[in-house]
């Protein structure tokens, strides 16, 4: 927009400062401006200062206890008396009067230089006080608890403002102009689209504009964005200089290229380069799901990878989040992502919100109370960020809350929302009829001038403008100039591709996928590229090394030093069985030593949720380190580590960590539930993000999922990580989904997800009771390195001749099944032998050729049965059933063996669950 460098300046104490309701101020009367230059992009600190309350010297007539009060009323209180709403339809609120604090218009006024806020006696202090707090720029600080803070902003907005040349306020009535003019271009063009406009908001896009050009004064060099679907496309046309010709193609009703709308237009994104007067500036849009406010978390995620990647202490990226004002309050992942960025590992750096706040949700009203002080941005109030509110009609006040706003979150590093209130011209979309719900409030609309034409009639007024020249300006609303945009799609980029829109131009080429109908995909193709790193007998060694040396001075905790102690007689005899949590620990360490950077994050991961991964190791002496992580040494190349524990939540914390995942290509990010069941929290984004981000945006992201999984008497909640509903989501090639039934098979399957260059989305159903007890399924150390993931285990006991019956399952079923043969074959052994248990360790994409291969090795098949122990429907039998039938010969049977049908899946009686596990084991070894 225009750079504060080349204002001139004016007193906001004009007399349009209260709409006529103050006396108007001389410009002689205006306390001392500053001075800017070009060497200052923002406005100077030390010239703006207030002299403390503490140092007025009050005359006789205005005692000074009560002109502090008076003062501190409008700082606390004056937004509540804003003139915001450009339709007056919210409840109003009396200002304090001078009266109410035993002062007289005309008591005088002494302070530091002769006045008190440039003022010499009441009556101006009160005008001045009300141009300040109560016009169509104010302030909210109520849950602002710092008093530096409270101060900076204080001081900010009792300044002097500036007012634009004729010159730079002709450029800001041109970009509203275009923005008006875009939205009647589509409308003329394709009367049937739903664009979700903008009109009523129009001020936003010059809005996001100043933010974007003061933070690249401010050394930021990447902007990543998230907004929801409306006014998108006005964004993507006229600000970041989308090819219009690509976004009237989703407009059509017969579009030249079909083939590249995967999403609808006003969920799409891109990265763009925009043009500042500081340099080139790079915006990444987040492409946005219709789950409002999904996308927060998500921008975020990416920003936080971003920062992680530019190193300590340089704030080269930030996250800017708009919103709309009925989800901002209504949504719960608001609040989740809101804590979520006050932890450790989880910061950003604030992010600067911006709430479109037309003050409708669909149809429902969702009007600003400021008698009872209510407002769509209370949820910010848990993190203590101020507010600025502006009314969208004065675009002017509009770019000064952009500074102010984008100062603060570089200042103070903590989120600022910026409160946009203006109206909705048509309705949600341009198919409604608002006025079947709303009639007062669009009868008042139907009579409103747009903002265009009010704002061009302000600056003919004010003389910055001949009556020509606005004239002209003004009918620029009618006429979309598609060259005005500032931005442009970043595809030039070495190595970029031209991408359909909405596709990241970074992202590789999405590869063609098995679009034939089958559930399950081909395995996986050399697309997925070969890993790069094993787990050698010397990865094991190096890795068992740092996993079992504390520093000096460091008192274990006695649980940890037996496990310290399990861990030096895996390098002494190996023999020996490796447990879950050692082998995890073994193939990070590896990978960390390879050069990839890790993130694993969720809810008590550090120490995990059964006790078993001690990742970060706590000192029971209160010497130094008081923490250690032991895998920290094992970074080489420049790879990080991070591990942190989340707040309790899923849904911001997964959105979180797939948007890292995105940005963050190089790194292995991984999300551990506490127990599988809770991923349900986190639905949204499972379904719409995770599974067919690729697909939908050309955004390909390698983010793994530690789902705790497995019947146990545990309950319903405690129990079942939704195999079932996983696999749904499988299609295309998308995702990967194991249930590892070895220690060794899950550290290969991790250690491949982190070498391999072309990562998927990585599903793991992981043990929980299992992890430290079964021996069984701890592999040795001499089998453990050197071997890699096989998505199929076959029996190498089984005697492939004798064999009539072969039971399939996944996990730790298997271990069950082979206890009920092993008691089989005391009382029946032939019947035992001619059992073979295989086990499906990947499910997708399904193994067909490798399973294939292993059921041709029994000849003498009659049945395969396929076995699991969670019920029918929420199991992987709906999803296995057609691949396991157009693999077995003619002849052979296939059967079932679940759980009964049960509405809530599990017991929670563990007498009732031993009961119902042998009977399943019964009946899939001999039923």
């Amino acid at each position: 927009m225009c750079s504060p460098a080349r204002w001139r300046w004016r007193s906001r104490g004009s007399a349009r400062c209260c709409r006529g309701r103050c006396r108007p101020r001389s410009r002689s009367s205006a306390p001392t401006t500053a001075s800017v230059t070009a060497s200052s992009p923002h406005w100077s600190e030390q010239t703006r200062r207030e002299p403390p309350m503490s140092s007025f010297r009050v005359g006789t007539d205005a005692p000074r206890p009560a002109v502090t009060a008076l003062i501190e009323a409008f700082r606390r209180d004056g937004h509540r008396h804003a003139l915001l709403d450009p339709l007056a339809t919210s409840s109003r609120v009396r200002p304090p009067r001078p009266a109410d604090f035993g002062l007289a218009p005309g008591d005088a006024l002494t302070g530091d230089g002769g006045s008190v806020m440039g003022a010499t006696d009441v009556e101006a202090l009160f005008a001045r006080l009300r141009a300040i707090y109560c016009d169509t720029l104010t302030l909210d600080a109520s849950a602002v608890r710092s008093a530096e803070r409270r101060d900076w902003l204080q001081r900010r907005m009792e300044s002097d403002r500036p007012v634009l040349t004729g010159p730079e306020a002709a450029t800001l009535l041109r970009r509203l102009a275009n923005a008006q003019a875009w939205e009647r271009h589509v409308a003329r063009l394709h009367p049937q689209a739903k664009r979700f406009s903008l009109e009523g908001c129009e001020a936003l896009l010059p809005l996001l504009e100043q933010v974007l050009e003061t933070a690249a004064a401010q050394g930021v060099d990447q902007v990543f964005m998230g907004m929801p679907h409306r006014g998108r496309v006005n964004l993507l046309a006229t600000l970041l200089g989308h090819p219009v010709a690509e976004l009237l193609d989703h407009f059509a009703t017969e579009p030249v290229h079909p083939e590249r709308q995967r999403e609808l237009v006003h969920q799409l994104g891109g990265d763009y380069w925009l043009h500042t007067p500081r340099g080139e500036l790079r915006v990444a849009l987040a492409s946005n799901a219709s789950h409002l406010q999904s996308v927060y978390p998500v921008v975020l995620g990416r920003t936080r990878a971003a920062r992680s990647a530019d190193g300590p202490g340089r704030e080269r990226s930030i996250a800017v989040v708009l919103h709309g004002d009925a989800a901002f309050a209504g949504q719960g992942v608001v609040m989740e992502t809101l804590a979520l960025g006050l932890r450790p590992g989880y910061e950003v750096g604030g992010v600067l919100h911006i709430v479109i706040n037309n003050q409708l949700g669909f149809t429902e009203p969702n009007r600003m109370d400021p008698m009872a002080g209510r407002f769509c941005t209370d949820p910010v109030r848990m993190i203590d960020a101020p507010v600025l509110r502006v009314g969208a009609d004065d675009p002017e006040a509009v770019l000064q809350a952009a500074r102010l706003a984008v100062d603060y979150r570089a200042r103070f590093a903590a989120d600022v929302v910026l409160d946009l209130v203006g109206y909705r011209r048509h309705g949600n979309s341009e198919h409604d009829v608002p006025a079947l719900t709303s009639p007062a409030l669009y009868r008042r609309l139907a009579r409103r001038a747009s903002v265009t034409a009010l704002y061009a009639d302000r600056l003919v007024a004010d003389g910055r403008l001949s009556v020509a020249e606005g004239r002209a300006l003004a009918a620029a609303g009618d006429r979309f100039d598609p060259d005005a945009a500032p931005g442009r799609p970043v595809r030039d980029l070495p190595g970029a591709m031209a991408r359909p829109l909405g596709h990241d131009a970074t992202a590789p080429a999405v590869r063609e996928t098995d679009r034939t109908g089958s559930v399950a995909a081909p395995s996986p193709s050399p697309a997925h590229g070969e890993p790069t790193a094993a787990l050698t007998t010397a990865a094991v060694r190096f890795a068992l090394t740092l996993l079992t040396t504390p520093p000096p001075r460091f008192e274990p905790h006695p649980m940890l030093a037996a496990l310290l102690v399990r861990r030096r007689a895996l390098a002494a005899d190996e023999h020996l069985g490796v447990d879950w949590c050692t082998a995890e620990a073994l193939a990070c360490a590896t990978a960390l030593r390879a050069g990839v950077s890790l993130r694993l994050s969720g809810l008590d991961v550090q120490r995990g949720t059964f006790m078993h991964r001690h990742a970060v190791w706590h000192n029971q002496a209160d010497t130094a380190p008081s923490s250690w992580t032991p895998l920290a040494p094992a970074a080489r190349r420049g790879a990080r580590l991070e591990i942190h524990n989340s707040l309790l939540s899923e849904e911001a914390v997964l959105g979180f960590e797939y948007g890292h995942s995105v940005q963050a290509r190089d790194t292995l990010t991984v999300w551990e539930a506490q127990f599988g069941d809770f991923v349900n929290g986190a639905q949204i984004f499972l379904d719409h993000y995770i599974s067919c981000g690729e697909e939908k945006w050309g955004l390909p992201s390698g983010l793994t999922l530690l789902l705790p999984h497995g019947h146990e008497g545990a309950g319903p909640e405690q129990s079942n990580a939704f195999l079932g509903r996983m696999l749904q989501l499988c299609g295309a090639d998308n995702l990967r989904v194991a249930c590892p039934s070895t220690s060794a098979q899950y550290a290969h399957l991790l250690l491949d997800q982190a070498m391999t260059p072309r990562r998927k989305p990585l599903i793991v159903l992981t043990p929980k009771t299992r992890l430290m007890s079964d021996a069984r399924s701890q592999t040795p150390v001499r089998m453990l390195a050197d071997g890699r993931f096989e998505p199929v285990l076959d029996e190498v006991a089984a005697d492939p001749a004798v064999v009539r019956r072969v039971v399939l399952c996944s996990g730790k079923l298997h271990y069950e099944l082979r206890d009920g043969r092993d008691a089989m074959s005391v009382y029946a052994p032939e019947r035992a032998a001619e059992i073979a248990l295989v086990r499906v360790e990947r499910l997708y994409p399904f193994p067909s050729d490798e399973l294939g291969a292993v059921l041709r090795r029994y000849p003498g098949l009659e049945t395969a049965v396929w076995a699991q122990e969670e019920t029918r429907h929420q199991g992987a039998w709906h999803f296995v059933r057609d691949e396991l039938s157009a693999l077995l010969p003619a002849g052979v049977t296939l059967r079932e063996v679940s759980r009964a049908p049960s509405a809530a899946g599990a017991t929670a009686s563990a007498v009732l669950h031993r009961e119902q596990q042998a009977d399943l084991v019964r009946q899939a070894l001999d039923g």
